[in-house]
């Protein structure tokens, strides 16, 4: 690509200490859950290195944190393949009972009577049993707030997978207001910084949280991401037919050629950034009650958009295209995953 942009996201990198420790538990975690079955699964998975993404992107956090963010990294990315990459994501039932799948997990019991085991796939499908054992884990490290916030974010994700999938079946290619709008959902960012007040142990009362202040600067960050990683991911996309992508819908919308739309891409990136930069001061000054807890998520946020930036310009996952052939899946997509197989 001919553009530059090593100076996109301009944040120091930092690198958690505990990335082997994690990396060694998510490989033992996504084998016991059954989300990894497949060699092409278990190789492109391992080339992903989910957990290095992770202590990229929660540089302070402690082993145990990290290995709980690291599996629901893995969780994310392994839900997202099936819904972009496979024939889920193009059918509109299917993309619904995801939503009433995750909701039994996420509505259920405050705290269930244990922690699910890997036996427990046989009644659910292993990402949803892999979900309940990421919410058994959740739930003593977070509060109810919390809880009711990460659940709204991730039921916007699942409305806005619908809202993907009902584009690919009719073939459209959705206006920039929209996709932006949708993107922040489809990407789960919101579900990846709510994880800053897990490894941060830190509470942002909601009238904070809620307030047109803390929103504007966590959808700059958030953008960032997205952005960032529609760039990257753009040639693999593109490969697989799939027209959610920011440069694709400048592109298409804008009229523009391929290396003008990533342009575009790029200085809209470094508008946010920049807009980022100068709200977070303002943030800090008007809540001045709640300056440390505000000071940890600003950092955590800067540490996404440059985790995230040093992550999807690295790996291998975007880099190693496989288009398969009309009505077939990628051979790298595990089957079942969602729903019990019958």
């Amino acid at each position: 690509m001919a553009i530059d942009l090593s100076d996109l996201v301009p944040f120091p990198a930092e690198t958690n200490p505990h990335i082997d420790a994690a990396r060694i538990h998510l490989d033992r975690w996504v084998r016991q859950f059954g989300v990894i079955r497949k060699e092409a699964s278990a190789r492109r998975f391992a080339r992903a290195d989910f957990a290095w993404f992770a202590g990229r992107t929660y540089p302070t956090a402690d082993e145990s944190d990290l290995q709980l963010v690291g599996d629901c990294f893995a969780w994310l990315f392994l839900l997202d393949d099936q819904l972009d990459d496979g024939s889920v994501g193009r059918d509109l039932n299917q993309v619904a009972g995801i939503k009433q799948a995750l909701a039994v997990i996420l509505l259920g019991p405050h705290r269930p009577a244990r922690k699910p085991a890997e036996s427990d796939s046989a009644a659910q499908a292993p990402l949803v049993n892999a979900l309940a054992d990421l919410w058994w884990r959740l739930d003593g490290r977070t509060t109810s707030a919390w809880r009711h916030r990460f659940f709204r974010h991730v039921a916007a994700g699942a409305m806005a997978a619908l809202w993907e999938a009902q584009n690919r079946v009719y073939n459209i290619v959705p206006d920039e207001d929209d996709y932006i709008q949708q993107r922040r959902h489809t990407g789960a960012i919101y579900v990846c910084m709510d994880f800053i007040d897990v490894v941060e142990r830190i509470d942002i009362p909601v009238d904070v949280y809620e307030s047109p202040l803390f929103q504007d600067t966590l959808k700059a960050a958030c953008d960032v991401v997205c952005w960032t990683n529609d760039i990257f991911s753009l040639e693999k996309e593109h490969s697989l037919g799939e027209r959610h992508n920011l440069v694709s819908v400048v592109e298409h919308h804008r009229r523009l050629t391929r290396q003008q739309a990533v342009a575009h891409v790029a200085q809209a990136i470094a508008a946010e950034v920049q807009r980022f930069v100068d709200l977070e001061p303002q943030l800090l000054q008007h809540f001045e009650a709640h300056h440390e807890p505000l000071a940890k998520y600003l950092a955590g946020m800067r540490s996404w958009m440059r985790g995230n930036f040093d992550w999807s310009s690295s790996t291998r996952r975007y880099r190693e295209l496989e288009a398969p052939a009309e009505h077939q899946e990628s051979g790298y997509l595990e089957s079942n995953m969602i729903f019990p197989s019958r």
